[in-house]
This record gives C-alpha cells, structure tokens and sequence, in this order.
C-alpha cells in the first residue's frame, strides 16, 4: 500500500487511565467469550456462498467510501470530516450503497465483491491533513465504522451476494494501526518513552478503542511492557529489512506481530467477520511489511479460543476460504526480484504461509505493454517468470489499475485498456476490476455517485457505457472457456523492439485457445509463427475487441501468419481434430532474408535475400506494414536494399526484419539486429539552485517533514542530445527523494516536459493542468508527465487546459539517485519521425502529482503548496526552458 498521500491505515480509541491491566485483560476475556458464544449461534445461520473454485471467480474491488450512499443520514459524524467537495474527506459511500448495486456488479461479469476495510478507523489525521475514508486506519478491529453502516448492514450485504452466488472478499490490516504515536524521523535508536509523541491531530479518539491495541502510550511503564507496537520511527530506507518489517510506515503505528498477544488479538479480530458476517475471503493489506512466518500463527495457529482464520472458516463451512497479500513490488523488464520476493510469501521451507498473493510484477509489465508502449517482448518474459516463480499462478489476483496507483485511463487509452482487460481474462489469475473502470474513469479514488467526490455531478451505474459492454463480453469468454481459466500460457511469438503483435497459446486438460494482440496503434504482422499444432488444426474464431476474428488454420508446417489491426486482440478455440486432407497440401514457398551480422548498426543497414523471381515483396521492420519498404525480386528471384535506422535509439534491443510476398501473404523467417546510435549534444544549460519557490518566489513546499528544505522540486541543469529524430534529455534535481518506495525511483516530484517539434504547426498553447500556458507564444506537440508511479506520453489532439491529450506511450527512464539525475529517452517513433530535433524546444517544470496535480492554497497544509492560488496560479516550483540548435 504504498501511498504518496498519507497512508491508508490506522486505529484509534481513548482507554480509562485509572483502569489496571489485569482489569483491561480480565474484561477483555469476558468480552472474547461472548464473541466466540455469538460467532458459534451466527454460524448456524450463516449464509454462504456455495462451494466454488477460486480459479473460476472474477473480483470487483470497491471502495466502499466512493461507490455508492445508500444511507445518507451516516455521512457527517460531527468531526468536520464529510466534504464530498474535498478529495481528503469522507464522499458518503457505504455499506448499504454497496448493496443495491449487486445487480450492476453482478451484470458486468464479477461473481465476487472485494471491498476496503469497513472497521471503525480513524477518521482524520490533522498531523498530514488527511482523512481515513478509505478504512485502513482501523480503531477498532472488530466494530463497523458508523460511516459505512452498522452489522446488520455488513450482514445484509453478505447475504445479498450469497444469495446471487457470489463471494465475499475483506480488505484487513495486520501490520498497523491508525497514527496515534510517532518518532522523531530519521533517529535510528529513539528514547523508547522520552521521544514518543501523541498525534494530537487524531480524530476522533486519541488512541484505538479496542483492547490490547489502546495500549500504545510507551511514557507509561505497564502499557510499554506489553509491547503492543515496535515504537519505532518512520522508514528511512526500504531496502533495511530491519526497518521494512519493524518502523513504521508513514507514521502508521507499527504492531508488533511477533508478540503473542497481538497475534491472538489479531486472530481474533478477522475470526470474528468470519463468523458474524460469513466473508470468503482476506485480502491482506501491506503484507510485505510484516514477516513472512507471521502468516503461519494467522492461518493455522492450533488456539482452541482463537483458532487461526482458515480453521474458524472450516467450521462454519467454507473450506475453500482465501487469503491473498499485497506486496507492492514491480519488477524491471526481464527482472523477477520482486516476483521472488512475492513467493516467499506464500510458501517458505517451512511449508505453506499465505495461499496467493497479488500479482504486481504482471500488472506493472501490463501497464508499460498496453498503456506505455514497451515492446510485448517484456510481456512475454514476465507470463514465463509467472510460471516459472510461482508454484500457483491461477490463484493469484492480477488487475490494470486499483486503488493505489493510477487509474490506466490517466496514462493510457481506452484500446489500450481493452487490450489489458482481454490479457487479464486470458492469463493465469484471478481477474480484478477495479470500481469505474467499466465506467472510463481517469481518477484514481473518484466516486461512481452523484454527490461524491470527482463525480461531476453524476452518477456513474450505466449498463450501457461501452467499457461496461465491453467487459460483459470479455467475462463471458473468460467463463465459457475452461483453457483460460486452468491453462498454462506457452507465448508464441512477440515484437522485440516496439510495440506490436504478442501471441499465447493456452493450453489445458479440456481444451486450448489462441490469444493474439496488437500493441501497435497502426496495423502490425507477424508471419510464420510456430505454434506446435499439428498441421491443418483449424482454429474457431471466438472473440475480437473490434469487428470478427477470421478463421484460421495451422499450414503443413504448424506455422500461422498473422496481420492485426491497430490495438485489436482475438480469441480462437483449438479445434481438436485437423483434416487429414490438409497435411498433404502444397507447401508455398516463403521468402528468404539472408543472415544479418552481428555487428551493430549506427545509420544504414544493408539487407538481401531472395523470393519469387520478379515477385513485389514488403520489408517490414517491426511489424509496422504500414510502414514497409517496398522491394522487387529480381529475374533470379534477388534483391538488395539499404535500410535507414538513424531513428532507432535503444541499443539495448533487438529488431526485427521480415520479408512478406505481397501476392501471397506468406512471410519469411525474421531476421535480427541491434542499434548503436550516434548522440550529438545540442542543448545544455544550467539552472539557479534555491529557485524552487514558484514563478514569482512566493510558494511554499508541503508543510509535512518529508520536503522540509530539501530541494525536491529544484532543477540544476539539463542537457539535450539527439540521434537523428531521436531525443535524450538528462534533467538534474537539487535532491531526490525515495521516501515512499516508488516504483520509479523517486517520489515527491512529477516532473511535466512540454516540447515544440521543428517545423510544426500546429499544437497547444495551454498547458494541461499546471494554469499556464506555453511561453513565448510557443506550442506544444508532446507532454511528458513522470512521477514515482507514472509515465505517460501524450500527443495535443484533444489537449486543452484541463485535457491532457492523447495518450501515445511512455519514455526510456533511468533514475541515478547518486547525481539526482533523470535520463529520458524518446525514440523518432513517438515524437512523429522528425529528420532533425534542431530547432526543437523544450519547457520542463516541476511539481508534486497524487492522483492529479497536488493541491496549492494560500495558506498550504502538511501534503499540500502554500503561497498562492491553486484554482488560477502555475503550478510548478521551478520551470526550465532548454532550446535546442
């Protein structure tokens, strides 16, 4: 969970100071007994969903707070946290809203409801100005919190999904509570008593109502000895083992999971929504800050009166009950680190700890393919380490966007997102979508009713909107189709070196299918695939995101050729029994390409091979055919031609030439090679340090402790080097920060590139989001926006002050932390094929970014700007225009 805003967990409740521990400790167990006496007479009666394999389910995941208000009179409790205008604050969504939607969610193809925390939590954190609306700052473990209803609310909720065959998942938190305490930052060893500190901008208790959890003030010597949390301060470094599993995590009060107490505690606490309500499952919150042992004593501990969760499941009929973690880690293309590190969760020499846990590494791979444009090849290598990692792919949740990241509309496209929903429902998982996704939304946590929060006054429950539709049909082909739910995935081909064609046969007990797309926005081939199906399989056309998938069949040599539309994706079943006939067929002859050397290529690659004599033939690079070279065989069937690759600029990849017989259709085998391009400076400058105070010097950093005087958001210098049309721009920051693990390598700057084009015309003038407009009288024809979880590549059709534009991609980015340097790559290809970059200028500015451009008022705030006016004033601390010659 790791969130740039203040994090989402916490606990709260104010105990009787005069009261003894063995009172405490005697009331507690009086209180456990009638619990476990009310669980033993609700699991009689509880209702629950009939037994299915979890490998069949497609999960819908809401937050509870921004879906839908079903009871109004709960929203405001009084503590000036309810402000549907304020994305900080409570929107009113609830329990009871969730309920009368079942239908809608049910329609769309989920069969199970995944929703936030619905504990009693902390309501408001003035220490970061921020609010608990979405539920992982628990108060109190075993209470619903009055904003989202009461239990008989949960239960109705339980026995409407029950009741539609349909399963219910929990979000918990073992790891922390709410912010009641902290520690001075960055002292690694703090007086355990003399350095701990109330949050007394907690709302609305002080500290967590429940028992052993409101134990938390180390000043006194009792409540110290129980050792309840780690009194630790925040992370500084997430790479210490030590501090990942012990200090806290944005101030959240860290429990101490090793103690006993707290693990009964805990136990306890989730055994109850088991047998009160009848959920089917845990989702586990920030798994990855807790030992991975931990989950042994959650799951099976052998304590007659708390009992671990799977075995208090068992006893109230649901054997099939699962667990699955959140471990926020993703991967670098080709990298399985954090895939390793997710396993390690769910199994360990000592045998099984958590049964699945969420699959990051795939949905950031999924994000950089179908959102960002990196080559399908990174998507092939991440479903191979999949299976190659872990020991049970089908069980683990996968989803495109969620709560914590950017919505894929942010970044991306809509036939992008298609693309990553179809992958979704082909590949081994169990599917996740995220709330609104089925309605386009673009904000991360915005809300599905009218009078929530980033609703533009509407509500957002249409069957009809084509994104919903869409996802009807892509369901279904996930549940009709047995091969894409129990299938091994065997990736038969994918573009190395840009985006384009990817191909996966599923294969199962009962059947395979076929699954092919098209990252391209143009047309994009790929011939002579091998499938390893005996020749003349026919393969049954069964789905297409746009139009009908053709019928194919597999040639005497089990090859397949293949011509895509633009961001199209299609489905065939494998008919199980080819006609005889077909083996015997003439073999037409493919072209030929001769054997490229391995020597890298700086500006023309000489290419020959033969065909057909006199034959018109297509070379195409990349699978791009609608950018081929058009050659013609010679009377021996030769030809010899010399490519232009000078708008190649990654030599870290490998691109492909194939050789298509225009007559025919048929392709040759592909042939490889690699760049080494040539980058000429054309642009250095450097900037004022201690500038970062806004375009007049007035601007005030975020008041909370992480900015401090640190100089996030001021830029030293920049340096621009081109290769052909091919830009590599090298920005320098004061500092870089990493305070939140980003999944880029840096945090609390967003960093937003505008550039002219030489030569170009058209273009914006308004800067999307930022207040400002172009100087100079300039337009833009590209914007780049980086931050630590974004990347996103816009063009200006459809920009405007408030519109981004078109999503085209993402930039090549390295980060060296040591120089506070960001390196950025665009190849030609996304900056329109320029001959030259001459003349071309660049105006880059930096800010903060959180779900959108962070907030600016005059008077600022602990995570917003200070010193001017959000609603009509710049936003950025620090600009830079570079022009290149």
């Amino acid at each position: 969970m790791p969130l740039p805003s203040p994090p989402t967990c916490s606990v709260t409740h104010v105990c009787d100071r005069g009261r003894g521990i063995r009172s405490a400790r005697s009331t507690h167990r009086r209180s456990a007994l009638r619990a476990a006496f009310a669980g033993l007479l609700a699991a009689s009666t509880a209702q629950a969903a009939s037994p299915r394999d979890w490998r069949d389910e497609i999960l819908y995941f809401a937050l509870i707070d921004r879906f839908d208000d079903g009871a109004p009179d709960n929203n405001d409790q009084g503590a000036g946290e309810y402000n549907p205008a304020d994305s900080r604050r409570y929107s009113g969504g609830d329990l009871a809203g969730l309920s009368r939607r079942l239908d809608y969610i049910r329609g769309l193809g989920a069969t199970a409801l995944w929703i936030t925390p619905p504990v009693r939590h902390q309501w408001w954190d003035e220490a970061v100005g921020y609010g608990g609306y979405h539920g992982y700052w628990a108060q109190h473990f075993m209470e619903v919190d009055p904003h989202f209803g009461t239990l008989d609310d949960y239960r109705a909720l339980a026995k409407g999904l029950h009741g539609r065959d349909m399963r219910l998942v929990q979000d918990i938190v073992v790891n922390h509570v709410g912010n009641y305490f902290r520690y001075p930052p960055g002292k690694a060893a703090p007086e355990v008593d003399a350095d701990w500190r109330a949050n007394a901008g907690a709302a609305p208790t002080a500290r967590p109502t429940q028992w052993p959890f409101d134990q938390n003030d180390a000043r006194e010597v009792q409540q110290r000895g129980l050792d309840i949390y780690h009194w630790t301060p925040p992370i500084q470094d997430y790479s210490d083992p030590v501090q990942l599993l012990e200090w806290q995590m944005a101030d959240l009060d860290d429990l101490n999971t090793e103690n006993p107490l707290v693990r009964r505690a805990l136990r306890q606490s989730y055994g109850h929504w088991i047998r009160e309500v009848g959920v089917d499952g845990f989702r586990v919150d920030t798994a990855f800050y807790v030992p991975p042992a931990y989950f042994r004593d959650f799951l099976f501990a052998e304590d007659p009166a708390a009992p671990g969760v799977i075995e208090v499941a068992r006893r109230v009929g649901k054997p099939e009950f699962l667990l699955f973690g959140e471990g926020f880690g993703i991967d670098r293309a080709f990298e399985d680190t954090q895939a390793r590190r997710i396993e390690s969760y769910v199994r360990d020499a000592a045998g099984p700890l958590l049964p699945a846990m969420i699959n990051f590494p795939l949905y950031g791979t999924s994000l950089d393919v179908f959102a960002r444009g990196r080559p399908p090849a990174e998507l092939k290598h991440r479903i191979e380490s999949v299976l190659a990692v872990h020991a049970d792919p089908h069980r683990m949740p996968s989803f495109v966007d969620n709560h914590d990241v950017d919505r894929f509309l942010a970044g991306g496209s809509e036939a992008g997102l298609k693309q990553a929903l179809l992958a979704l429902m082909t590949l081994p998982g169990i599917p996740v979508i995220y709330y609104g996704t089925e309605q386009g939304f673009t904000r991360m946590r915005g809300a599905m009713f009218a009078t929530g929060w980033g609703s533009d006054g509407r509500d957002h429950f249409d069957t009809a909107h084509p994104l919903y539709r869409y996802l009807q049909r892509a369901t279904a082909l996930r549940h009709g189709e047995h091969a894409l739910r129990r299938g091994r995935p065997r990736v038969l081909a994918a573009e190395a070196a840009a985006p384009g064609v990817i191909v996966w046969l599923m294969e199962s007990d009962q059947g395979s299918a076929l699954v092919a797309l098209n990252t391209a926005d143009a047309p994009s081939v790929f011939g002579a695939i091998e499938t390893g199906l005996p020749p003349g399989t026919r393969l049954q056309p069964l789905f297409a995101i746009e139009g009908e998938a053709p019928a194919l069949a597999v040639d005497a040599q089990g090859r397949v050729d293949l011509t895509l539309p633009a961001r199209e994706g299609q489905v065939w079943r494998v008919l199980p029994t080819p006609p005889a006939a077909s083996t015997e067929a003439t073999v037409p002859q493919r072209p030929q390409l001769d054997a490229l050397g391995d020597a890298a290529v700086s500006e023309r690659l000489s290419i020959a091979g033969r065909a057909q004599a006199n034959s018109a033939l297509q070379l195409v690079l990349d699978g791009e055919v609608e950018r081929a070279t058009h050659v013609e065989a010679d009377a021996d069937g030769c030809f010899a031609i010399n490519l232009d690759v000078r708008g190649l600029a990654d030599p870290s990849l490998s691109h492909r030439l194939q050789l298509i017989d225009t007559a025919s259709g048929l392709a040759s085998d592909s042939a490889h090679f690699r760049v080494q391009p040539r980058w000429t400076a054309l642009a250095e400058t450097e900037d004022p340090v201690g500038d970062d105070r806004g375009p007049e010097g007035r601007y005030r950093y975020p008041a909370e402790a992480g900015w401090g005087e640190r100089g996030l958001l001021d830029l030293t210098g920049a340096r621009a080097e081109a290769s052909g049309g091919s830009l590599r721009l090298q920005v320098r920051l004061r500092a870089l920060s990493r305070d939140w693990n980003p999944a880029n390598g840096f945090d609390r700057m967003a960093l937003t590139l505008h550039i002219t084009l030489p030569g170009a015309t058209d273009g914006a003038r308004a800067l999307p989001l930022l207040n400002a407009t172009m100087p100079e009288g300039l337009r833009w024809q590209r914007r780049l926006r980086l931050h630590g979880w974004s990347n996103a590549l816009f063009s200006h059709e459809g920009a405007d002050a408030k519109r981004e534009g078109t999503a085209i991609g993402a930039a090549a980015l390295a980060v060296d932390p040591a120089s506070s340097t960001l390196t950025i790559t665009l190849p030609a290809r996304l900056l329109g094929e320029p001959e030259s970059l001459r003349g071309a200028v660049l105006h880059l500015s930096t800010w903060d970014y959180d779900g959108g451009y962070r907030a600016l008022t005059p008077e600022g705030g602990p995570m917003r700007f200070g010193g001017g006016d959000g609603a009509r004033e710049p936003l950025w601390m620090d600009s830079m225009l570079l022009r290149l010659e």
